[in-house]
């Protein structure tokens, strides 16, 4: 009954998926693959989330002016190649490799967020915005969780490998997603 709404549900739960996939396969690739310390694993994750808080602004801006299907497919598009990038990754990267690669996603994903925020917002039935609110919340909690488990169960598959694969996985979930916002242009 409210597509623009539905939609915009919909890529929300896979842009977590994506982020729950990296954030949950990143540290173990890190350590376990690249052999690269506590430490510097913590300090190669940041760049992700430094410029979501840069982007997000921006991007909030942005959908006063552009509509959420454009902006957000253009961010799901972003996140969805940094973590292919990612997953393309040389056997021995140097730390700005990484730290590039991790901040598209982090464009990404942060371009993505508060045009879809708009969205779902203002595509809720008119005073049930503290549902719409509720939804937002299992919409993250589910495309985070779909993304652990799918990431759990990438190592089950493949191992060593199993990192790559969740992000391959990753990627994908960030096209899918990619493909329904720019749906939402054609709907009301």
């Amino acid at each position: 009954r409210r597509p623009m709404f539905s939609l915009s549900v919909a890529t929300a739960v896979c842009s977590f998926a994506v982020q729950g996939l990296a954030f949950v396969s990143l540290p173990f690739y890190f350590e376990d693959v690249l052999h690269r310390t506590q430490v510097e694993t913590g300090f190669f994750m940041t760049p992700w989330s430094i410029v979501v808080t840069i982007m997000a602004p921006i991007a909030g801006r942005l959908s006063d002016r552009h509509p959420a299907g454009m902006l957000g497919g253009l961010g799901l598009l972003l996140l969805g190649v940094g973590m292919a990038l990612l997953a393309m990754l040389p056997p021995s990267p140097s730390v700005l490799d990484i730290i590039w690669r991790m901040a598209i996603c982090g464009c990404g994903f942060g371009f993505f967020q508060s045009p879809n925020m708009k969205a779902i917002m203002s595509s809720a039935p008119a005073g049930r915005s503290g549902g719409a609110s509720g939804i937002v919340a299992t919409a993250r909690l589910i495309g985070q969780t779909i993304g652990a488990a799918l990431a759990a169960l990438c190592f089950a598959i493949a191992d060593r490998e199993g990192a790559t694969l969740a992000l391959a996985l990753g990627a994908g979930f960030g096209a899918l997603g990619c493909v329904m916002s720019f749906l939402r242009l054609r709907v009301r």
